[in-house]
């Protein structure tokens, strides 16, 4: 395979682990994501997202398994791989006392980036930041620190993004405004690999993973996730809902009870128990209505199965 050669997958590994102090916290993931792809990595934290991004970046060596990113082994050409790659971490990660336009010329310059001076503008235009170009970093809000960190990953016209987490404690337009350029990044080829806590976020990738404990227990599109789980889903509107969450957990053939808003939304795998269930503490004073499980019914399920790798 050639660097970068569009007609093979972006990221293509396999069997990668990574240990430390004896605790494997990435456990043998297989992964394949294709040019144009924004594939949502999620899980809850400490399942070991960063520690798996980092590698595929080139920050950390795997203690096993192999594959290539952009076509670069992963074990052995780190270097090809980081000047290539786009990694926005969780923390806003650039100096607070240089302005936006000094600090796109910074990275650029880390970058060698040809017309230097062109590409500043260019990335301040695109992300929309020309009116605030000489405005502090520090000084700026979270979504505009945001757009600062997107235009800085994309200043060296990387091919792949690594976005850890991006639009925590960001407000809601402004995290809807960063998924519009995230689409339109990918419609012009651009491959992104992102993680999130948001289920209305990972709704918005092509295909999703799920890792918990280091392991990736689901991958597909969300049709296939969903379907994957199995995952039966009632809602049940009425008074006196914490007690009857507490009578339902206690029993068998309910796997989660989980309260959203004025209603509860009780799940199972077997749905001839739930509904059996269900038949027993049925009463005039509470409406049932079968459910379509989402993607957090489905993700707090697969944490029950889960075996914790630190225990």
């Amino acid at each position: 395979m050639t660097p970068a050669d569009p007609a093979q997958p972006v990221i293509d590994v396999t069997g990668i682990t990574k240990r430390f102090d004896g605790k494997t916290v990435v456990n043998a993931i297989d992964l394949t994501v294709h040019r144009g792809e924004i594939y949502g990595f999620l899980g809850p934290n400490g399942s070991g997202k960063t520690t798996f991004i980092r590698m595929l970046c080139g920050l950390l060596t795997p203690d096993a398994g192999t594959g290539t990113c952009l076509g670069y082994d992963v074990r052995t050409q780190q270097a090809e791989i980081k000047r290539q790659v786009g990694y926005m971490t969780q923390r806003f990660s650039y100096y607070e006392d240089l302005t936006i336009r000094e600090n796109l010329d910074f990275i650029a310059r880390i970058y060698a980036v040809p017309d230097r001076r062109d590409a500043v503008g260019r990335s301040l235009r695109r992300l929309g930041l020309e009116q605030r170009s000489h405005q502090l970093a520090g000084q700026l809000s979270g979504g505009w620190k945001q757009r600062l960190a997107l235009a800085a990953c994309l200043i060296h016209s990387p091919q792949l993004l690594l976005l850890d987490e991006p639009t925590a404690g960001v407000d809601p337009k402004a995290r809807r405004e960063f998924w519009d350029e995230i689409h339109g990044l990918a419609a012009e080829g651009l491959t992104v690999l992102i993680t999130t806590h948001y289920m209305d976020e990972a709704e918005r990738c092509h295909r999703l993973a799920y890792l918990a404990y280091g392991s990736l227990l689901a991958r597909g599109t969300l049709a296939e996730v969903l379907a994957s789980a199995r995952l039966s889903t009632w809602i049940v509107a009425g008074p006196g809902l914490r007690e009857l969450a507490a009578t339902l957990r206690a029993r068998d053939g309910v796997e989660q009870v989980v309260a959203f808003g004025n209603t509860l939304h009780v799940s199972g795998r077997d749905a001839a128990r739930l509904e059996a269930v269900i038949a027993a503490v049925r009463d005039p004073g509470h409406e049932w209505t079968r459910a379509r499980a989402g993607l957090e019914d489905v993700f707090i399920s697969l944490m029950g199965s889960a075996k914790d790798n630190f225990s």
